[in-house]
């Protein structure tokens, strides 16, 4: 079973070598029925990661700005 890490490492990495883009930000949100039963026990509780390579990796800048981005979307803005 893929962890959601290495899923969102993959995700980017698949991007990077189809279409050779200057840059892929990939960030995954999930709930993990584990943490949601088992363990922490919070229904609400997720996991977020993130793979960034190319230009934004390279420029923080840029990491910067898309960071910003997706935080405005998932806060609803």
């Amino acid at each position: 079973m893929q962890v959601q890490e290495r899923l969102t490492q993959q995700v980017a990495e698949t991007i990077q070598e189809l279409i050779n883009p200057r840059g892929v930000a990939v960030i995954c949100e999930a709930r993990h029925f584990c943490m949601m039963m088992r363990g922490v026990e919070k229904q609400h509780s997720g996991a977020v990661t993130s793979a960034m390579l190319g230009a934004f990796r390279d420029n923080r800048e840029t990491r910067n700005e898309v960071l910003a981005l997706v935080g405005q979307r998932l806060n609803g803005i």
